[in-house]
């Protein structure tokens, strides 16, 4: 097996303070990235690199992950230059009452320094280069038996949902269903540009506290499901050797003991090196479900080899808002109360009809929000 082209999601860059205690490199870089856009900014112009698609589209990708950063450094920018002239002013003979306007324009600007610094340093972050990925899930039933497969199948409608507000293509990749309209596992892709960044914090076990139907007594059960977020890679980045592959076909089943077709159509890969299994028999065709079986394969591939590479990387995950870890407990979804938790930051939400139809951008976002706030410590603290 070869993966390509991984890059390792946490960076060892350090970032410096800015402001008061400006770090030269820092702004050294950052003039460069100024310049350089400058200069990118003008070749886009040019006929021959508008004729010349491939080098056009890289040049576009260059100039869009650079703009956010020198915008926000002209803003810092001009912010500093503020505070100079109010200063500077100052230091001359004013009327009361000026001087007052321009203390209170200065305090101002101070404030206004701070937020751009902050916002400054989130955007030198090293990017995690799986976020502008797609995104392969796996829903897996776990204590609680059929109450569990039934709340598995809860949080897969909960990331259609979401995925429809967002206009985002979902796809069944395989599944195997209960009787009672549960999953004990449900596989399934969501091709959309940067549905990793959004989805990557999802991995871990969801545990739901509420009131079977059948439960007569009226008790509570608590009952876990797990979920994983894996980026989706291509053929290209991951080779596999067929010699390192058992490939065996069977007849495809559904709940209850119905059979799907009367065709072997089903498809089971081992990869014998790392013993990883993938299955899928939803498609009546062999060829398609071989196919999507390769596609969840090389996903889980990459992941190990991610993992594999660096003990450092799991080691710094810890520290952060748990991506990856799906021997974490990440929330709970209480009925009874109509409440959301997530235990990684602390965030209860009294809003589980929301939640559980998609509405999960509040969590997502203060989860991100949470990540950025560890890594500008870890960055602070390194650079002490």
């Amino acid at each position: 097996m070869k993966i390509k082209g991984i890059v390792l999601p946490i960076s060892r860059i350090k970032i410096g303070k800015i402001g008061e205690l400006e770090v030269k490199c820092v702004f050294d870089n950052l003039k460069n990235a100024e310049n350089r856009y400058e200069e990118i900014n003008n070749r886009l112009g040019d006929p021959s690199v508008v004729n010349n698609y491939e080098e056009y589209k890289k040049l576009m990708k260059e100039y869009s992950n650079l703009e956010p950063i020198v915008l926000k450094y002209r803003e810092y920018e001009k912010v500093k230059k503020d505070i100079d002239d109010a200063r500077e002013l100052l230091n001359q003979k004013l009327e009361k009452e000026f001087q007052e306007m321009v203390l209170a324009e200065l305090d101002e600007a101070r404030t206004k320094l701070e937020q751009v610094e902050t916002e400054l340093k989130i955007l030198l972050l090293p990017k995690d280069p799986n976020d502008e990925r797609s995104v392969i899930m796996e829903i897996r039933a776990g204590a609680g038996g059929e109450e569990a497969a039934l709340f598995a199948g809860v949080l897969f409608r909960m990331y259609c949902r979401y995925a429809e507000r967002r206009h985002w293509k979902m796809e069944i990749l395989d599944s195997n269903p209960t009787e009672l309209g549960g999953f004990k596992e449900i596989v399934f892709s969501i091709d959309a540009k940067g549905a990793y960044s959004r989805l990557k914090y999802e991995s871990g076990v969801h545990r739901v506290q509420r009131v079977p139907t059948t439960e007569a007594s009226g008790r509570i059960h608590t009952s876990t499901v797990t979920v994983a977020v894996l980026p989706e890679v291509d053929e290209v980045e991951v080779e596999i050797n067929p010699a390192d592959l058992q490939i065996d076909t069977f007849r495809a089943g559904g709940a209850g003991g119905q059979h799907i077709n009367k065709t072997d159509s089903a498809v089971r890969i081992t990869h014998i090196p790392t013993g990883i299994v993938v299955t899928c028999q939803d498609e009546r065709s062999q060829h398609k479900n071989r196919e999507r079986a390769m596609k969840i394969l090389r996903s889980k591939l990459y992941e190990l080899a991610q993992l594999e590479q660096e003990t450092e990387i799991a080691q710094a995950r810890k520290s952060q808002v748990g991506t990856g870890d799906r021997s974490e407990r990440v929330r709970t979804y209480n009925y009874p109360q109509g409440r959301v938790t997530d235990h990684r930051i602390g965030l209860t939400l009294y809003k589980l009809e929301e939640i559980l139809d998609g509405d999960l951008e509040e969590i997502f976002d203060a989860l991100a929000t949470n990540d950025q706030a560890k890594k500008l410590a870890m960055g602070a603290a390194s650079n002490e």
